[in-house]
């Protein structure tokens, strides 16, 4: 799936689409980011706009 538009898309599935490829593809948010050429503090406010915040530990949104 291509995911340059990422962050114009819906929240929710950015959320689903984003935990996917860190899970599967990413060992960190720095990864995924510089992968897919995303801008980090964009994800970031778009996640914290939905009441999620990006945990190091399960490398994941919660």
């Amino acid at each position: 799936m291509e995911i340059s538009n990422l962050l114009n898309m819906d929240g929710n599935i950015v959320l689903g689409i984003v935990n996917e490829r860190l899970r599967l593809e990413c060992s960190t948010i720095e990864e995924l980011v510089s992968r897919y050429e995303l801008d980090n503090d964009e994800l970031n406010e778009k996640m914290e706009a939905l009441g999620y915040h990006y945990d190091p530990i399960s490398n994941q949104f919660k």
